[in-house]
């Protein structure tokens, strides 16, 4: 998968983030996202958690198929539009998830815990059973200290994680791939369900820690 995706390393997936707290072309940044559902319910922070979810469900499933629609003769290039699309929605979720839980995107510990939380409940459960990741999403966003490795250590499993469902390893069958329709429907299904887990994931270990950290909304 590497000769595949020869740029997939820890810079993807950074820069995903990046795109996910802050904003790219006309999707709007994680904060600002969640606080718009926030304020169809003001106070609701459960309704505003279930709508971000929803919402970035929506355009995985959009992307999984688009991405995916070519069948097996489109995977180098889908591949890596896959990956970089899936990440950059799995983590803006999972940051509104955040905000609205009252983190600080901005600090170091809360960016790797969404990276974590992006990975999904079951790999994180074994990473940490290995010893590759030293906690749950909700113990590295609220640990004493941060280890400035742990950023490279939890991009380097959600990247190696996001080309394996990417590839089809998790979700996708081979017969599916070699038909170009019935691929793309797979792999929206495929996208959709995984971004569904993360956001469910999230949701239970991002507890509340405070009020809601206000952003200025762009009209």
């Amino acid at each position: 998968m590497h000769k595949v995706l020869p740029g997939a390393t820890a810079s993807v997936v950074h820069e995903a983030l990046a795109q996910a707290i802050d904003g790219v072309g006309p999707l709007a940044g994680a904060a600002a996202a969640a606080e718009k559902q926030l304020a169809e319910r003001p106070g609701d922070i459960d309704y505003a958690i279930h709508e971000v979810i929803e919402n970035n469900v929506r355009m995985a499933g959009v992307q999984g198929f688009l991405t995916n629609i070519g069948g097996l003769v489109t995977l180098p290039i889908a591949i890596p539009v896959n990956v970089t699309g899936l990440a950059v929605l799995q983590c803006r979720m999972v940051a509104g998830i955040a905000h609205l839980r009252g983190y600080d995107l901005d600090d170091p510990r809360v960016r790797s815990a969404i990276l974590a939380c992006a990975l999904g409940e079951s790999v994180v459960q074994a990473a940490v059973k290995g010893k590759r990741i030293p906690a749950t999403p909700h113990g590295i966003a609220t640990a004493a200290d941060f280890d400035p490795h742990l950023k490279e250590v939890m991009a380097g499993e959600l990247t190696s994680e996001l080309i394996a469902r990417a590839a089809g390893k998790r979700l996708v069958g081979v017969v599916a791939r070699r038909i170009p329709i019935a691929g793309g429907v797979v792999g929206a299904g495929a996208d959709s369900i995984s971004t569904w887990k993360v956001g469910r994931y999230a949701d239970r270990e991002l507890t509340s820690v405070g009020p809601v950290r206000s952003v200025k909304v762009k009209p």
